[in-house]
């Protein structure tokens, strides 16, 4: 029943994971998406009206010193900040759409080419618009900015939780652990016998070894002491009234030798 539960829940998280993988996916997409056309629209539409004060630009850096010297603070804020807004939702949305190896290369060459070829077509197609490396460099600064601010944290969440799906859909399930009974029979038996070791008797110590010989000595002693109870009874006997009679029979022997 443990097991069963496991694999119910194993399986609802990757089947979670893979909705919440697919539905960042999709957001982010769709996001790409309507950016594009987003930016389509601001870049490619064409604006008559400066046609002839527009050219082209290769030389960096040429563009930016025309805001600082002929542009208002604000106008020039307006213009290189606005390139540079451009450029944020590539940081953004195309690290989680690339591999997790190198995704902030990969993002910066996507970046520049994409640029690179919005610029080729307003210069080419569109009137009004001209070629300008330096809107290119920034665009590709506010990608490489929106990535390190925003980017490379959300794309790190994302590629970690599709490592753990793929993983837990390669991981085999676990299988139950089977409890081995033990073996009962006469081998068992025998092993059991065998192995068991004889018991070994506790050597006396050496306070045991006093306590026996105290134990000794009080026997000993013991035996002794009728010994001289009778000795001392022995001698006892020998009252004056004894002596009185053994020296009359002694005198009475005496006598009838001499006779």
């Amino acid at each position: 029943m443990a097991a069963e539960v496991d694999r119910e829940e194993r399986r609802r998280r990757v089947w979670g994971t893979t909705l919440l993988r697919a539905l960042v996916l999709v957001t982010t997409f769709l996001a790409l998406v309507a950016f594009s056309m987003a930016l389509a629209k601001v870049t490619l539409t064409p604006s008559p009206a400066s046609e002839d004060l527009v050219r082209s630009n290769l030389s960096p850096g040429r563009s930016l010193r025309q805001y600082a010297e002929n542009y208002t603070f604000l106008a020039a804020c307006k213009q290189a900040g606005g390139n540079l807004l451009l450029g944020v939702p590539f940081g953004i949305l195309l690290p989680i759409l690339v591999p997790r190896r190198l995704r902030m290369l990969r993002m910066v060459l996507l970046t520049v080419t994409v640029m690179v070829v919005i610029e080729l077509v307003q210069g080419a197609l569109v009137p009004g618009r001209a070629f300008d490396i330096d809107d290119a460099i920034l665009n590709t600064s506010g990608a490489l900015l929106g990535y390190l601010l925003v980017g490379r944290r959300i794309s790190h969440h994302y590629h970690l939780l599709a490592e753990g799906t793929t993983r837990a859909e390669a991981a085999p399930e676990p299988k139950p652990k089977r409890k081995l009974a033990p073996k009962s029979g006469p081998k068992s038996r025998t092993k059991s016998k065998l192995t068991s070791k004889p018991k070994r008797r506790p050597k006396p110590s050496s306070k045991s070894k006093a306590t026996a010989v105290s134990k000794a000595k009080t026997k000993a002693k013991s035996k002794v002491k009728p010994k001289s109870k009778s000795r001392s009874r022995a001698a006892t006997g020998r009252s004056p009234s004894g002596l009185v009679a053994s020296g009359r029979a002694l005198f009475g022997r005496l006598l009838t030798r001499d006779r």
